[in-house]
């Protein structure tokens, strides 16, 4: 339970979260463009249904686009169970406008009988392996198409656009970080060597 509470709403809250998640990114050791590309991936990724892929389909599109991969995965943290909700219910009545469904903009019960429909879908078909019954593909065929599909096509718009906007904000902030960073290393470089020529003491030549 306090693992999913954390899943959910981390102890420290989810600005701190996020604030680590930007401070890692920004310390990859990595071109900043190249890891501005990840943050594109993982930020596209998050709009899609792809749940408990996000991280391998992250990672995939990074590797394609030649973008730093653990950027990629550090980013899919832009879909999280704050935003969540809100990416789902938008994709899905767009993706049925995409793709010219009518879509009940009423109370949600259609929506969770699809979602239990395929539930009970998956827990039989599994029972069928071991017993004579017949596996039932009804409702999974029904979460596909009202639920699914719609989120996936209607994901990759919003999610291309979100994508985008991360890459050119992200871009000159890592840029600005790592030239910061290296000055002061630079900085800090000189100082550790007039330190050591300070302390350095003269050699005497021998007496003959």
């Amino acid at each position: 339970m306090e693992n999913l509470r954390e899943a959910v709403w981390p102890r420290s809250g989810w600005a701190r979260a996020f604030q680590y998640v930007k401070h890692r990114v920004n310390r990859l050791p990595d071109r900043p463009h190249r890891i501005a590309r990840g943050v594109w991936a993982g930020v596209l990724v998050s709009f899609t249904p792809l749940f408990g892929f996000h991280f391998l389909s992250a990672a995939a599109v990074a590797l394609i686009i030649r973008g730093n991969i653990l950027a990629a995965i550090l980013a899919t943290f832009f879909g999280n169970p704050v935003t969540f909700p809100i990416i789902a219910v938008f994709s899905v009545k767009l993706g049925h406008k995409i793709l010219g469904d009518r879509f009940d903009n009423g109370p949600p019960e259609g929506l969770l009988s699809t979602f239990q429909a395929a539930s009970h879908d998956l827990l039989h078909n599994f029972w069928a392996m071991f017993t004579p019954d017949r596996a039932e593909w009804s409702g999974l065929e029904r979460f596909f198409t009202d639920v699914w599909l719609p989120y996936l096509v209607g994901g990759l718009v919003p999610g291309i656009i979100a994508a985008t906007i991360c890459y050119y904000v992200s871009l000159p902030i890592i840029t600005a970080y790592q030239n910061r960073r290296r000055t002061r290393l630079k900085a800090r470089l000189e100082k550790i060597r007039a330190r050591m020529k300070r302390d350095e003491k003269p050699i005497k030549p021998p007496r003959l």
